[in-house]
């Protein structure tokens, strides 16, 4: 996801990290989340979904985290946000039940120039919630509307810049943005002109903030739009109501004028506001939410429930280790410190007994069931296992880096959050790291997840629990994170290498699919195991419990949280 200020904490998670917007940064709160593309037939659809027909009424009742703060897809920053605009938006595409981008606004697949900077959509007979057809011109003004600066969008520049004709110049104001490369052709023709082939072009498609607006509407409404449920316009499964721009409850309906309504059985979801777990296992006890996520010391007492739903996901979490700080090189900087920090403590134990949500250790950057090759080859068994536990070969780097530093002891900071979660996990690290290397101690700083966004801004920490979580589905979504100089990459690494690597799965390789992915695969080894850049910790799993009755619904890898669109109850007594 893009740099701190747009971390989308994602307040599922039992984590206490960093974990950037749209993509990126969580706590374990969950406070402010978001994500961010096709994926290979790997469903993250929960259990216990396909069995059984819409049999009784058609009304579920759910739970956010947190209230929208905004449903305007050029301001839209946090996971509550791009998960209601996926559910009662649409873009060009649209990620399916097997999370795989398929089309949506757009009729049929793209037509793509043989040079891979030119795609042709044609747009399906579609409308607005007010009647009103879908057109070309509609994605034009979005997507002109998100990249200008006066706008102010997170995402516009972020998605857009070095992808889009021109976004670059535009976002920094030295072009106007009817140059962005995005034509109407005619009403249901749009052309977009790319600044360098994209392989994963399609699958940002699906993505809120290319979403169409209707001109016409969002100026009516001027500054008023989109700061109430009656203030938008709707052109995907439901439409939203009974949201007044703060309250901390706000419902679906479905909308008739969608394109493929016949194929939504929700007829009605309630959502409300619940920020405390043990509150949301309460009132789904009292048959008063259909499903509730399960976190902190909950997780296992509830784990084995038959109502209990373990989610895997796509956001993977490490330590960072800042190399520079106060404009001097700190210990961190030698890399047999880093490897000996990497590999001295164990994840097993960790994921299974300190987390206990289903979360795997992890030896790698980039997540298991998330990046597949041409032959359909997870990235995990093209890359293989970096950085694993070892206490012996850790005590070996330990030696020469204090040698190299001439000192005989080290005292390190780990920066982490203040919840319970947090302060639990932080201490199992000082336990480990400082039991396992001669001369290391530890210190804890737990402080609020701002103040932690303002010290990782800073560069005033030596060792963070940080965490990404995709935006669309492409290694360098996580490998991008550490160019030199990199937004995400505020802990001083650098290598001319890495940097190589990552610009020419851009540029050279970015139309050779097996020959970017070997450059991939040889970047993350790079970054972990030679350089030790970061320390791999898991990638994250989430408990749920749910309704037997609760069918369809579908979980996604990145992008938006869920879709409801295909979601139903059946079998309710």
């Amino acid at each position: 996801m893009k740099n701190t200020k747009w971390l989308l904490l994602m307040a599922m998670t039992l984590v206490l990290s960093i974990f950037l917007a749209a993509c990126g940064g969580t706590d374990d709160k969950k406070e402010d989340a978001s994500k961010g593309d096709d994926k290979d037939g790997n469903a993250t659809e929960t259990p216990k979904k396909e069995d059984g027909e819409p049999d009784a009424e058609q009304i579920l009742n759910l739970e956010e985290l947190a209230a929208i703060p905004s449903v305007d897809s050029a301001i839209v920053e946090d996971a509550v946000g791009f998960n209601v605009l996926n559910n009662v938006n649409e873009g060009l595409y649209r990620l399916n039940q097997e999370n795989i981008a398929e089309p949506a606004m757009a009729a049929e697949e793209a037509e793509i120039s043989e040079d891979g900077l030119t795609f042709t959509f044609k747009l399906r007979d579609a409308k607005w919630s007010d009647g009103s057809p879908v057109t070309a011109a509609d994605f034009v003004f979005a997507w002109q509307r998100a990249i200008d600066p006066a706008t102010g969008s997170p995402y516009g520049p972020f998605m857009m810049s070095g992808t889009v004709k021109n976004a670059t110049a535009i976002s920094e104001g030295k072009m106007d943005k009817k140059e962005l490369g995005i034509v109407a052709k005619d009403e249901k023709t749009l052309e977009v002109t790319l600044e360098r082939p994209v392989p994963y072009f399609l699958s940002l498609m699906s993505f809120g903030t290319f979403y169409p607006q209707k001109e016409e509407f969002v100026t009516s409404k001027g500054d008023t739009y989109a700061t109430n449920s009656d203030s938008l316009l709707y052109n995907g499964p439901f439409v939203l109501t009974d949201w007044d721009g703060t309250s901390d409850s706000w419902v679906y309906k479905k909308n008739d004028q969608y394109w493929d309504a016949e194929n939504v059985k929700l007829t009605q979801i309630n959502v409300n506001v619940v920020k405390e777990s043990a509150t949301g296992v309460k009132l789904y006890q009292d048959g008063k939410l259909d499903r509730a996520n399960v976190s902190g010391d909950l997780a296992m007492q509830y784990s084995t429930d038959p109502e209990a739903v373990t989610q895997p996901e796509t956001s993977v979490f490490y330590m960072k280790f800042n190399q520079q700080k106060n404009g001097k090189e700190t210990p961190l900087a030698n890399v047999n410190i880093r490897k000996a920090l990497a590999k001295s403590f164990q994840k097993e134990d960790l994921a299974d007994v300190v987390l206990a949500n289903g979360s795997i250790p992890a030896n790698f950057l980039v997540p298991k069931d998330f990046a597949f090759d041409e032959d359909k080859k997870d990235f995990r068994d093209l890359s293989g296992d970096h950085l694993t536990y070892n206490v012996e070969e850790a005590q070996e780097f330990w030696k020469k880096g204090l040698e190299e530093l001439g000192v005989q002891e080290l005292e390190l900071e780990i920066l982490g959050g203040d919840t319970e979660t947090s302060k639990k996990m932080d201490e199992y690290f000082k336990s480990q790291l400082e039991t396992n290397l001669e001369g290391l101690k530890i210190s804890l700083k737990e402080v609020p997840f701002a103040v932690r966004l303002e010290l990782d801004e800073k560069q005033d920490y030596d060792i963070q629990i940080s965490g990404w979580g995709p935006d669309f589905q492409d290694p360098i979504s996580f490998l991008d994170l550490f160019v030199t100089d990199g937004t995400n990459n505020l802990m001083s690494f650098s290598n001319k290498e890495y940097d190589q690597l990552i610009a020419d799965s851009k540029a050279d390789l970015a139309l050779k699919p097996k020959e970017r992915y070997e450059a991939f695969a040889k970047a993350e080894k790079l970054l972990l195991e030679d350089e030790a850049a970061i320390a791999p910790i898991y990638q994250r799993g989430l408990i749920f419990l749910e309704k037997p009755y609760f069918k369809g619904l579908v979980s996604h890898p990145f992008g938006a949280d869920y879709s409801y669109k295909w979601a139903y109850i059946s079998g309710k007594e």
